[in-house]
């Protein structure tokens, strides 16, 4: 299997015709289709559906163009380690859909300023999916909150330890933190994920009924919502970082004040530590006082 066929293959998967990626690559749409067959006929499959056109890519040519992004990965990779450069090739990251996850994108830019021939890759998914997604190799990382299914081939180290606040329209009235609970319309973080769980778990704790006025699944609305008078909420800091913010009555949330955890997922023998570790560290100084540092591997 020749490496240049698997890069034309991503070419037509990118562009969506034989002839685009013939430009892309510098070949002919003839020599195109003939390394496509040459393909096909070593791996025993049909990659593309030629009786549509253009050809349409079939199942199994999904599964070879999942194959082929993988091996030459891996082989942009061992180019980098064997040239000396250790902190090059690609690095595949994930993330769950959470506040926090304007960090990573500011992150992938300081290290993509700072180690030009890192080339991040970032996708957005279930934590249960990026969980499975690292252990299976089709991730570097992911960035996930604390989680009681991780496995023991896989390691998950905190960046970020912050507190939940519980957040009031600006001119309304704050005092005791559970009379407002109680008697205040409330918004409600409802969502599968580990944050809506601690937050609807101790207010359970604490014995409170809310008022519920809206059930919304993002925390940036949330935040919006409070902001403009709606309601009372519960978030947590890393969603409270806009200028119009500081408008908003913050008071703490629990007793004693709640927090939670994100952090990176990778596997115990990762390829990409080295990497891995200098994401950390830059995740965890964009937190500022509430970042994490990595703890030494035993």
């Amino acid at each position: 299997m020749d490496t240049r066929q698997l890069k034309t293959l991503m070419a037509i998967q990118s562009h969506g015709t034989f002839a685009q990626a013939a430009d892309l690559v510098g070949l002919t749409p003839s020599a195109v289709s003939q390394q496509v067959h040459a393909l096909e006929e070593e791996l025993r499959v049909t990659i593309f559906d030629r009786t549509k056109r253009p050809p349409r890519i079939t199942p199994e040519g999904l599964q070879v163009i999942q194959m082929a992004e993988d091996i030459l990965r891996r082989a942009e990779d061992a180019k980098a380690s064997l040239r000396g450069d250790q902190i090059a090739g690609t690095l595949m990251l994930g993330s769950v859909r959470s506040s926090a996850l304007n960090l990573l994108p500011r992150a992938m830019v300081q290290m993509r300023g700072r180690y030009p021939d890192l080339k991040p890759s970032l996708r957005v998914s279930l934590s249960s999916t990026l969980i499975a997604d690292v252990a299976g190799g089709r991730l570097d990382a992911a960035i996930v909150a604390e989680h009681l299914g991780i496995p023991s081939t896989l390691r998950w180290s905190p960046f970020l330890r912050e507190p939940l606040w519980l957040i009031v329209p600006r001119g309304m009235e704050a005092s005791d933190p559970i009379e407002l609970l109680n008697t205040r319309p409330y918004i409600r973080f409802r969502s599968a994920v580990p944050l809506a769980n601690l937050i609807d778990t101790e207010l359970s704790r604490l014995g409170v009924v809310t008022n519920d006025v809206a059930e919304i699944d993002t925390i940036g609305s949330i935040v919006t919502g409070v902001r403009q008078g709606l309601g009372i909420s519960v978030v947590p800091h890393v969603a409270l970082q806009d200028p119009e913010d500081l408008n908003i009555t913050r008071m703490a949330f629990g007793v004693p004040q709640v927090t939670r955890q994100i952090g990176i997922v990778e596997r115990t023998a990762a390829p990409r530590a080295e990497i891995i570790a200098l994401l950390h560290a830059v995740l965890a100084d964009l937190c500022g006082d509430h970042g994490v540092v990595r703890p030494t591997r035993s």
